[in-house]
């Protein structure tokens, strides 16, 4: 980051207030200084941290789940992600396992697609996005609370799906975008 635009636009805490201390979500409400001098209220969500993989096959199809979620009251196409174990856990080994345990499948072959910050206005959760290939099917071992169909779908009808409005989960819209242009340019 540029160091003339964080002294410009940068907020340095105040105070911290923890609000809320649940297993997956810890609220807080911190008191900044502004740039002008002036202080103000964030509310935030600090978050351990999660990982997405987009598993394409050899035909070009990529393994996608079909969940039910809550919060929104429907069921709804993702790629296979999960949250970290703890904040140190490696983020390969991480979707390593969360893409064998929800969908039964291993890779050889593992791309980086970099950070993706899902709501950076008021939460630090940070998603490290993979591309896999290379795959094997072997069985899934999914968490007793968890419940979910696998489809495999392909790729380019995806891109179709996220531009018309029918793909909404936004990890999934932009993993896929990157995905489908490293393929495209033959990465």
């Amino acid at each position: 980051m540029n160091t003339e635009e964080l002294r410009q636009l940068g907020e340095e805490k105040i105070t911290s207030e923890d609000i809320f201390d649940g297993e997956v979500l810890h609220v807080k409400k911190d008191i900044v200084r502004l740039p002008n001098g002036n202080s103000a209220g964030r509310e935030l969500i600090r978050h351990i941290g999660a990982v997405c993989v987009v598993p394409v096959t050899e035909d070009g199809c990529v393994i996608m789940e079909r969940q039910f979620r809550y919060p929104i009251n429907m069921v709804i196409t993702e790629i296979p992600a999960g949250k970290l174990d703890s904040s140190d856990e490696d983020r390969l080994e991480a979707i390593k396992r969360e893409l064998r345990e929800e969908t039964g499948y291993e890779a050889q072959d593992w791309v980086d697609m970099g950070l993706y910050y899902p709501a950076p206005a008021y939460s630090d959760e940070k998603i490290t996005m993979y591309l896999a290939r290379k795959l094997t099917k072997g069985s899934r071992s999914l968490d007793e609370d968890e419940f979910l169909n696998i489809v495999k779908i392909p790729i380019k009808d995806l891109v179709d799906d996220i531009m018309s409005g029918v793909i909404t989960d936004g990890k999934t819209q932009v993993a896929i975008l990157k995905a489908a242009k490293l393929i495209e340019y033959g990465v």
